[in-house]
């Protein structure tokens, strides 16, 4: 029961790679973003290694809530208040094209069925709809919800929908995903810890461990915050009450159904945000209490629960993820700290990040510059001068 229910699937090997010996640009971490990156890259013919400590999709991407969402952990217009109007437009445009790309490419890993983020009070409804009014006001497709289904009514105070989102067998997609980069002619090494970073020897080193990487960067450590999610899973319902990811209270409740009705929900790491701050991948009886009892709320009876796990994700002071060079290491790339929303943010900053090393690099990423939370790291003997993929050493 204390393991991930999208990590049932059965798993194939993974083909390996024309080619040995040293890699052109090595990316620490088997989740979406490692192997988002690694496609990217081997698309493109870089010799692209990546190295998993586990298995692919093992951490965070095979134990998340299953939501794919565009946009991030800070509502719409909050990041038009922080950000900008055209770079906040930018960044959720971005993420609705990445939405495009999870859907070309994820097969029945993903169901574009919309998202509706509910409102458990008044403060929450007034909030929500401030977020909406941005949205319309530049042009994004969203609608405003009075009327709401029985199961919501007595409950929440009304509700935006946000047609393009959808609901992911994470675990499935993930592993797919490091499938193609595989196919693609990166070489996908799982059960491949790194300890060091100077025991890497590549051009350019991508640390795409999200919440996971404790250790490999000082700068890092201080910067990215590690925080659990805990999550359940329970035998099918009666009935389809949930068909789409639903979210409230800020994201501390949320939920939805398979196709098979099964209730999956996560959250209420309000009950004991002190014990929630870790990188311990452990449920607790605190908060599996209080998603059983939410659960069965929510089903109007009780409901048997067949899984229950943890996941580990990066939080960041400003709640948007570092994506791009590390300070004073133009070699050594990071993209990580989504904030509890990495399944397409972190699509697309593995995409962002490789073809930077190509040579591209798009405007996001001013946005998104790690530089506005780490200081100049000194340089380390795993990297030297940044040069392209594939140059000479």
């Amino acid at each position: 029961m204390a393991d991930s229910y999208w990590l049932e699937d059965p798993v194939e090997p993974l083909p390996r790679p024309a080619w040995q010996g040293r890699a052109d640009v090595i990316v620490i971490g088997g989740g979406v973003t490692g192997c988002s990156c690694a496609l990217t890259l081997a698309e493109a013919g870089v010799r692209v290694r990546l190295l998993e400590a586990r298995e692919v999709a093992s951490g965070a991407s095979g134990r998340n809530g299953g939501f794919a969402l565009r946009g991030g952990a800070m509502a719409y217009d909050v990041a038009r208040e922080q950000l900008g109007i055209e770079a906040a437009s930018r960044l959720w445009r971005l993420t609705e094209a990445y939405l495009d790309r999870l859907e070309s490419l994820a097969g029945d890993a993903f169901r574009r069925v919309g998202s509706l983020r509910l409102a458990a009070d008044e403060a929450e409804r007034h909030s929500l709809r401030a977020e909406h009014d941005a949205l319309r006001q530049d042009g994004f497709a969203v609608e405003w919800l009075d009327q709401l289904p029985d199961a919501l009514a007595s409950r929440y105070y009304g509700a935006i929908l946000h047609p393009g989102d959808g609901a992911l067998q994470p675990a499935r997609w993930v592993r797919r995903l490091g499938r193609l980069a595989a196919e693609a002619g990166a070489d996908v090494c799982e059960r491949s810890r790194v300890e060091s970073l100077d025991a890497l020897d590549a051009d350019h080193v991508v640390v795409a461990t999200d919440g996971s990487g404790q250790g490999l960067l000082p700068a890092l450590d201080a910067a990215i915050t590690p925080t659990r999610g805990q999550v359940i899973v329970t035998e099918p319902l009666e009935r389809m009450l949930f068909g789409r990811p639903h979210y409230a209270r800020h994201g501390y409740d949320y939920w939805h159904q398979t196709p098979d009705r099964r209730l999956v929900m996560g959250g209420r790491r309000d009950a004991a945000l002190e014990l929630e701050t870790t990188s311990e991948e452990a449920t607790t009886d605190v908060i599996q209490r209080e998603l059983d009892a939410f659960a069965a709320e929510l089903a109007g009876q009780p409901v048997r629960v067949t899984h229950r796990w943890a996941g580990i994700w990066g939080t960041t002071a400003d709640t948007l993820p570092l994506v791009g060079q590390l300070p004073g290491q133009p070699n050594l790339w990071v993209a990580l700290g989504y904030s509890g929303h990495g399944n397409v943010l972190g699509l697309a900053a593995g995409a962002l990040v490789a073809r930077a090393i190509s040579g591209e690099r798009a405007p996001e990423l001013d946005v998104l510059d790690p530089a506005r939370a780490l200081a100049p790291q000194p340089a380390s003997s795993s990297t030297t001068s940044p040069k392209p993929p594939g140059s000479a050493s």
